[in-house]
């Protein structure tokens, strides 16, 4: 059995997806001079999530009426489990780590999110293996994505009420200043507040539109706003793939099936454009890694073990489901399950951060969801679930 497991682990490690990925990560380490254009990233990451949103609508209108109750229950048990993920993120940050209260709180919110791009490297794998995944899935990817959001502003806003400053310390940290007091002045004024200039300095574009100047970070930034909620509910990224679910349903109810088995643009090339897309995520990956030199071995561990701990949660509570409610689910099924708990969020969270949590160091999270724990569910995560559902199915 160890045997046929390793076999199996192994040829998945070695995809032409993954190594792509591998490519990607090695460019930055062995300098080599080249830059992934912008726009070429951009325009493969809307055409990923609209080529997940179209097929999955389309499947998703070929659905009975009498499977939607069981859909709609697993939909909420996502939810609400990578709500408690964000939250025991957050406890073990806390007994590992010697993060800001902040930044474990921020690093929470990440995981307990999801990932777009892991879901779209996952969903590659699954094709190339030929193992069949539930219709409904890219809607787990939107709903799964929400959780984190929630959690880093809660986390933060407790926080808050209890005395947090403008540069993130809480009240008996050395270096707090008080509530009251400027996040550029402290900054430049001593040096054990750097993280606060750095938060200026990453961001300078991003902050100025949104508050139109930078004295506005003086204001304590409220929990829930108009800009918070579009961040959450109306990001470009969820636009896209629900845009494509909503497409591909309707069209799917008239008969239409734009994503035949042939489909030149929406399954023929979506290997391709994923293949680009790696590419360019072992890139920043690799070069997101400097950012963990001063963050500790508790922290780079955790970006390493959590992956597994949180999508071997996740298959052992889509598995009880699946018993308890009599819901049959399909092994890919569980592989993205597992693969939307255990994936830490790059887009979506640092929106919500740079709106709403300007005290929160830019680059730690980042490195952890990026650097480490993307390339660990692209690399040997996702092979590693395969098997783990695998072993579960000739239970």
């Amino acid at each position: 059995m160890l045997l046929e497991f390793w076999h199996n682990f192994s040829h998945n490690l070695f995809k032409p997806l993954l190594l792509f990925f591998y490519l990607g990560f090695l460019m930055p380490i062995l300098k080599v001079p080249f830059e992934f254009p912008p726009a070429i990233y951009h325009g493969l990451t809307m055409y990923l999530l609209l080529a997940i949103g179209w097929h999955g609508g389309e499947e998703l209108a070929g659905i009975s009426m009498s499977s939607i109750g069981g859909v709609l229950g697993f939909m909420a048990t996502g939810f609400l489990l990578n709500f408690v993920i964000g939250a025991l993120a957050y406890f073990i940050l806390k007994h590992t780590t010697r993060m800001r209260e902040v930044d474990r709180a921020t690093v929470a919110g990440y995981y307990g999110s999801d990932s777009a791009g892991t879901f779209a490297t996952c969903v590659g794998v699954l094709a190339t293996a030929d193992i069949v995944f539930d219709s409904y899935m890219p809607v787990m990817l939107a709903i799964m994505e929400i959780p984190g959001c929630l959690v880093a502003l809660l986390l933060v806003a407790r926080l808050r009420r209890r005395g947090m400053d403008s540069t993130g310390l809480l009240p008996g940290e050395i270096g707090y200043i008080g509530s009251g007091a400027s996040v550029v002045r402290v900054a430049q004024g001593s040096s054990t507040e750097t993280v606060s200039l750095v938060a200026l300095e990453d961001f300078p574009e991003d902050l100025e539109a949104e508050s139109g100047k930078a004295a506005a970070l003086d204001a304590e930034p409220s929990f829930i706003s108009g800009a918070i909620l579009r961040e959450v509910f109306l990001n470009p990224g969820l636009c896209l793939l629900m845009g494509g679910i909503a497409i591909g349903f309707i069209s799917g109810l008239q008969g239409q099936k734009v994503t035949a088995v042939d489909d030149p643009v929406f399954l023929t090339a979506f290997q391709g454009a994923l293949c680009l897309f790696l590419l360019e995520m072992g890139m920043t990956a690799s070069r997101k890694l400097r950012d963990l030199r001063a963050a500790g071995r508790g922290f780079i561990l955790f970006g390493l073990l959590a992956p597994n701990l949180f999508a071997t949660i996740g298959i052992m509570v889509a598995h009880l489901y699946s018993q308890l409610t009599g819901f049959p689910l399909e092994t890919g099924t569980y592989v993205l399950f597992a693969v939307l708990c255990g994936a830490a969020s790059y887009i979506a969270v640092p929106a919500i951060q740079r709106l709403a949590i300007p005290e929160a160091s830019p680059s730690l999270p980042l490195a952890a969801s990026l650097g480490l724990t993307f390339s660990y569910n692209v690399t040997i995560g996702i092979p590693l679930y395969i098997e783990l559902a695998h072993i579960l199915a000739r239970m």
